[in-house]
């Protein structure tokens, strides 16, 4: 097992962290603030070419493995771009773009991908609904074949990027009683009859992902915009774990690195009884639980992302403990990051305000902190 990178990678680490610092990060705080997705953002990371990582050249990609992937999202954190423009990039490539490249047809990938690669478009995924967010095979919105169209019915909820999608990879069931079975994707642009999104949700974390619900009122999907085969489109939802339990937490990861940086130099500056506060042990703890935490994310993240790399079956233990992991120790590592800087953590003078509201959806997006211990114990037999 390797536990470095190659010198290629670190290069193209180190240009992602000071493309991201130079150009990005200054522009970070005013769009959480102001709660706005900001298309400026979404531009530069175009451009810079994270946004089709994964896809070959042919599809306007760079054809990256995923362990390279997840080095991108590290080093975007690392540099101090908030979790909203992230949690935006993660959702357009890896559960839209993605899932639309391997399962697409050649003229859905010609159509789609390279626009979405190149950031000219924005998608986002539609799974979740009120009444179905761990269990996804409970969905109730419905896709009935009528001649040459599909009409889907139902609505869903938290769709990160909805408000700002050309393209929605939207799950639908073509019958109820079939539950896992009957599940089916479909490829939605935004002008199709029946689609509509909702108000952007007013979050108290990632703000500056835009995040709604998305309304299908007798949508019109056109034949030729089924995605894959009808009744595996819950297969595809499980793929997409690989990337939420890698690519996706890479970010977090990176925040970490960010974090940490800020409190050993806080500990530094921040004077009390006449020496820096570092200078205390209990200061001293708390920088090295940080790192502790850290670590064992960037190993649970990694191992993931090689497993995908190396074609390896979905191991779901490793998922559910990549995801577990991150987010409750990550929520823990970003609480003690404001409580090492006492007030100043508790205003929004001081990035570490932000990094603990972002680090809460860790522990409640992609799947509950709860589903993971359940898939966890149920993997061991305790069930």
């Amino acid at each position: 097992m390797e536990f470095g990178f190659n010198e290629e990678q670190i290069m193209f680490r180190d240009s992602v962290y000071k493309y991201a610092k130079n150009e990005i990060v200054p522009m970070c705080e005013e769009a959480d603030l102001k709660a706005e997705f900001s298309f400026e953002i979404w531009k530069k990371l175009g451009d810079m070419g994270l946004l089709g990582l994964p896809f070959p050249e042919e599809y306007g990609g760079s054809g990256a493995d995923v362990v390279t992937c997840c080095i991108a999202g590290e080093a975007l954190g690392h540099a101090g771009v908030d979790s909203g423009h992230l949690l935006a990039l993660g959702a357009h490539t890896y559960l839209c773009t993605d899932t639309l490249f391997k399962h697409g047809n050649e003229e859905q990938r010609k159509k789609y991908v390279p626009k979405l690669a190149s950031g000219e478009w924005i998608g986002c995924m539609g799974l979740t609904e009120p009444g179905a967010g761990s269990d996804a095979a409970s969905i109730q919105t419905t896709a009935v074949k009528k001649g040459d169209r599909w009409i889907l019915n139902g609505s869903k909820t938290f769709i990160t990027n909805a408000p700002v999608a050309d393209v929605c990879v939207v799950y639908a069931t073509v019958d109820k009683a079939l539950k896992h079975n009957g599940i089916t994707a479909f490829i939605v642009e935004k002008g199709f009859k029946g689609y509509s999104t909702g108000n952007p949700f007013h979050k108290m974390g990632v703000r500056a992902s835009s995040t709604s619900e998305v309304f299908l009122e007798d949508c019109e999907v056109p034949e030729e915009n089924l995605l894959g085969e009808v009744g595996h489109g819950f297969s595809y939802t499980h793929e997409t774990l690989s990337w939420d339990r890698s690519s996706l937490l890479a970010p977090f990861v990176g925040g970490m690195m960010f974090m940490i940086e800020q409190c050993a130099r806080y500990a530094t500056d921040r004077f009390q009884f006449n020496k820096p506060i570092k200078a205390f042990q209990a200061i001293q703890h708390k920088i090295a639980d940080l790192r502790v935490t850290l670590e064992a994310s960037r190993l649970a993240v990694y191992r993931v992302a090689y497993d995908k790399d190396a074609g390896l079956p979905l191991d779901h233990m490793h998922l559910s403990i990549a995801k577990a992991f991150v987010g409750d120790w990550g929520f823990k590592a970003a609480s003690e990051a404001v409580q090492l800087f006492g007030g100043y953590g508790y205003i929004h003078e001081y990035p570490v305000e932000r990094l603990l509201r972002d680090a809460k959806l860790g522990q409640i997006g992609g799947g509950t902190s709860e589903i993971q211990r359940f898939i966890i114990s149920r993997i061991m037999g305790m069930m």
